[in-house]
Formats: C-alpha cells, structure tokens, sequence
C-alpha cells in the first residue's frame, strides 16, 4: 500500500517528537510520503494530488477537523467515487477532533496511530456520506463554490462565535473549551438578531420555516464535544443518512438558558426541544436564506458572511479507515 501522509505542524495536541514517532509507526506498515503543510489551503491541493494520482491507495490526515476538511475537499474535487478514491484515515490532532471521535478514533494520537493500523490490517473501512453547501443559484451568493463538510455546518449564531474564536487564535491565544464559552457569552451579548431571527429554512415538499435565530446542520451525532462531553444538537444525525438542521427561532435569555441546558444534557436519544426548536432529519437538499448576511462555518472553520447556502446531503460519499 502507498500513502500520503498530510502533516499539520500547527496541530494543537501534537509535538513535533510525536509526529515523528507516528510516521515512523506508520511507515513500518506502508509506503508512505509525509508532507507538511505551509500555508491555508496546502491539505486540500495535497488531497486533490492524491485523488489525481493512480498510485495511491490511503491519504493520512494528521491534524485536527480544518485539515480533515481540507483533505476531503481535495479528494473530492471532482465529486464523490468511493470505489476510485484513495481511502482517508485520520489521526487526530486538533482540540476537538470531532469527525475522527464520532467514527470511533481514539482521541489520543499514538493509540489513534495504532487503531489505524489494526484496521488495515483487517481490512476495516466504512463508507461515509457527507454534506455539500453552495451559494443558492439566483441570490447574492450565487458564484461561491461548492464544498464538502464532514459533521457539521451553521448560519448564523454558532458561525458567529467561531469567528471569534478564530480572531482571538490569530492573537495567539490557545484554542481550548474555556475559550470557546467565553465567545458564546460574547456573541449572546452582541448578536443584534438574536430576538428576531433572519433564517428561512426551505425544503422542497414543504412550507417554508422562518425567523429562525441558529441553524445547525449536522451530518453525524454528536455535533462536537466539550472536553470529554459529547454534544447532541441533532441525534439522529448519522453518516448513513443525509443531513439534519436543528433550528432555534428565540434565543432570548431564557430561551438560551433553557436551549444550553438542553444541549450540556443531551443524549444520543434527546436534544433541544420546546415550541421555539425545529429538528428536521435526513434531508438531501434544502436551502438556507437570510435577510441579510450572516457568519457561516463549515466543520469548525468560519468561511465569512453569507445571505444563502443551498445544502446537499450525499450518502456513500468516502471510503474511510475504521
């Protein structure tokens, strides 16, 4: 077996010495190239080479669920071919690592390494659908290109705390949980459309629901994990299925106390709910439009404002190492 290995040296729970130990391990097992990446961008070109090449069969992504995101979109530069592709594994090495953790990867890296290797040895892989969001044809965001997410995407609200957060990484701070709180609490004082909620969820099929505040979309449970706590915001949501949108039109300062007590406390068999919570599942397409724009992330990474994202659940999409 050939592999790619895609390095992110900015991995925030990996040193260089462990790096190194991990592509030994791996190296003993495969041919393997190790690239590290330099610049934004750099895991998605790699990606896209591996996708183009006819002589190789895995691409390793080590890092956390930005550069995951990144080698996705360039093995699926020209569209899903489970059976074609080279297969992805990861090994985490973000703060959260969400995507990795809800396939079952340890979140340690070393035991992570070891997990991988075990399972090709076994032959153990599984095909994942994934989600597709685009600027809606006939709007404002009509040129803004297609791009695949693995476990989550948002308009809005929790777009708008990542944007924080991400301002505040850019000044050097840590990206830890205790970080991202504070941002939560900062949006929730400074979000003028918290009460009055911009979002129309459109599904073909169905009426229109409005003035929704937050808009979650899921492609898999949980939605993201706060320290060793998983978060369900959508738990149906599967890598099986398509997509589930959780919507919230109030985020008043009762609503959000109720709605975050839901979310510390949710299950695999409950998430939010109330009068205010709208929770759709296994949707292969809608549309998001709003009155004006508003932040957008994609797997934990904020792409900037947007007025209307046209969302695509596609089934089977990727062959992974499990």
């Amino acid at each position: 077996m050939r592999a790619l290995l895609v390095v992110n040296p900015a991995a925030t729970t990996t040193s260089a010495r462990t790096r190194d130990v991990l592509i030994h391990a791996l190296a003993s097992e495969m041919k393997i190239e190790a690239v590290t990446t330099e610049y934004r961008g750099h895991a998605r070109d790699l990606g896209r080479r591996a996708a183009d090449s006819d002589d190789i069969d895995l691409v390793v992504a080590l890092g956390g669920d930005g550069t995951v995101n990144e080698v996705v979109n360039g093995l699926l530069h020209n569209g899903p071919d489970p059976e074609g592709l080279p297969s992805l594994a990861v090994v985490p090495g973000g703060s959260t690592n969400v995507f990795a953790r809800a396939l079952g990867i340890p979140n340690d890296a070393v035991e992570a390494t070891g997990a991988i290797l075990d399972a090709l040895a076994d032959r153990s892989e599984r095909t994942v659908g994934l989600g597709l969001a685009a600027g809606t044809p006939g709007t404002a965001d009509e040129a803004v290109p297609g791009r695949w997410f693995t476990f989550c995407a948002g308009l809005g609200f929790d777009a708008g705390v990542i944007g924080r957060v991400e301002q505040k990484r850019e000044r050097g701070k840590r990206s830890t949980h205790a970080l991202y709180v504070r941002q939560v609490l900062r949006q929730f004082m400074d979000d003028p459309h918290r009460r009055n909620g911009l979002i129309t969820l459109e599904v073909p099929g169905r009426d229109p629901v409005t003035d929704l505040a937050l808009s979650i979309i899921c492609n898999t449970a949980p939605w993201t994990y706060l320290g060793n706590r998983p978060i369900y915001a959508s738990p149906k949501a599967s890598f099986d299925s398509a997509l589930d949108v959780l919507g919230l039109k109030r985020l008043s300062t009762p609503a959000v106390t109720r709605y975050a007590t839901q979310l510390l406390t949710s299950s695999p068999e409950r998430g939010p709910h109330g009068k205010h919570a709208v929770s759709l599942h296994d949707l292969t397409d809608f549309t998001l439009h709003s009155k004006a724009p508003l932040p957008f992330q994609m797997d934990g990474d904020h792409l900037g404002l947007r007025t209307s994202v046209t969302f695509t659940g596609v089934r089977r999409a990727l062959r992974v190492i499990v």
